[in-house]
């Protein structure tokens, strides 16, 4: 009888791993984070061995395609903006009075000077378009059945990441946890998502911690103070010339 209780079991989870399509599963997960269009405060604070750095800032997005940051704080930073268009990443300097366009090369390089990359805040449209999903099992975070969905880049995909693999929740699609891999599979960073608050008309995890695998005492957290959602935002909101205006 345990035998072919533990058979059903089995086969009813590869019944309903089969019934789900993973790709659906990533877009529903960024649907829930952005919304059609929000605003919101967060603070990013670094920790290093040797010292603890905190970054302010107000973000706007509207899909999953476009982004602006102003840095609000230190003073040092604040004034810096960069936006994302579809693909496209630029970064205002108020105090040389410069754009720069963030080009290819740079996009596996560390966002103000954060675990988290360039290519990290520009592709979030690519997490549907440029991979391939797989679903690959089930595992419980923090009390969310979560699915684990592998992602292998398409062929012609211009990403940063060899292999992705993300835990979302089977009922809520918070993204719990994400581990980002090199070309040879190697595990390069893990970020791990807790702290379920309501923000606007939805729950999502308020604290993100990105850990870099092989650099000890080195973590980026985000905490997200306010998020308000579908708010009215066009897309030509998202300009460069905005840029030079936005508080």
């Amino acid at each position: 009888m345990a035998k072919i209780i533990s058979f059903l079991t089995l086969t009813l989870f590869a019944l309903d791993i089969q019934a789900q399509d993973p790709k659906q599963v990533v877009q529903n997960s960024l649907d829930l984070l952005n919304g059609k269009s929000n605003q919101g405060a967060m603070e990013m604070t670094l920790v290093r061995p040797k010292y603890t750095r905190s970054i302010s800032m107000n973000s706007w997005s509207l899909g999953n395609a476009y982004f602006l940051i102003y840095i609000t704080a230190p003073a040092r930073d604040k004034g810096q903006v960069f936006l994302k268009r579809e693909n496209d990443m630029w970064n205002w300097m108020p105090n040389i009075n410069r754009m720069i366009k963030i080009p290819p090369s740079m996009m596996a390089q560390n966002w103000m000077g954060s675990d988290f990359t360039n290519d990290d805040l520009v592709k979030m449209n690519s997490l549907v378009d440029d991979y391939d999903h797989s679903l690959i099992g089930e595992e419980d975070i923090e009390g969310y059945p979560c699915y684990i969905i592998e992602m292998i880049p398409k062929p012609q995909a211009a990403v940063v990441w060899g292999k992705l693999v993300l835990w979302i929740a089977r009922e809520e699609y918070y993204q719990l946890k994400a581990e980002y891999y090199d070309e040879d599979f190697e595990l390069v960073n893990r970020m791990e998502a807790s702290e379920v608050k309501q923000f606007d008309d939805r729950k999502l995890p308020a604290k993100l911690v990105m850990t870099p695998i092989n650099k000890p005492g080195h973590q980026t957290i985000m905490n997200y103070q306010s998020i308000d959602f579908n708010v009215g935002l066009e897309e030509s909101f998202f300009s460069q010339q905005n840029m030079r205006r936005v508080k």
